[in-house]
């Protein structure tokens, strides 16, 4: 990565250009003062995913159901690993009941699924739910 990083804001995907040496200290967007990087996973739809494609830092999603219990049993480890990623890729997850056209568009067969984009493009696919450990292995084998 560059002197600086561009990062979209989870909350209004405007496109913030944030110095490297300062990612670790919770950067805030710059229109609307959200956390840029706020170590939790955050909701992805039709209408913010294109956009928070864009920016340097990697997106993993998680394509889940409120009905799959995997999905469900999943989520604290996802909601973890976010924590421990922070500054080295994007988590965010993707209801597949709610955004069932997006889901298609992506091609999720199964859930929970994760997905791992890098420059707006698809890089790496992983079907079932990880243990931390090995969630954690799988993308530092992808580079992250």
């Amino acid at each position: 990565m560059s002197d600086s990083a561009i990062i979209p804001c989870p909350s209004c995907s405007s496109l913030n250009r944030i110095p490297t040496a300062r990612l670790r200290e919770a950067p805030r967007c710059g229109h609307c003062k959200a956390e840029v990087l706020p170590g939790a996973p955050f909701e992805l739809g039709q209408g913010n995913f294109s956009a928070q494609l864009k920016g340097d830092l990697p997106l993993l999603v998680d394509v889940w159901a409120a009905w799959c219990g995997p999905c469900r049993s999943f989520a604290p480890t996802f909601s973890q690993a976010a924590g421990e990623l922070r500054t080295r890729c994007r988590l965010g997850k993707l209801d597949s009941e709610a955004h069932q056209q997006l889901s298609a568009q992506l091609g999720i067969r199964s859930i929970p699924s994760l997905i791992l984009f890098r420059d707006g493009k698809e890089v790496a696919r992983q079907s079932g739910a990880l243990p931390l450990p090995q969630l954690l292995a799988w993308l530092n084998s992808q580079g992250v």
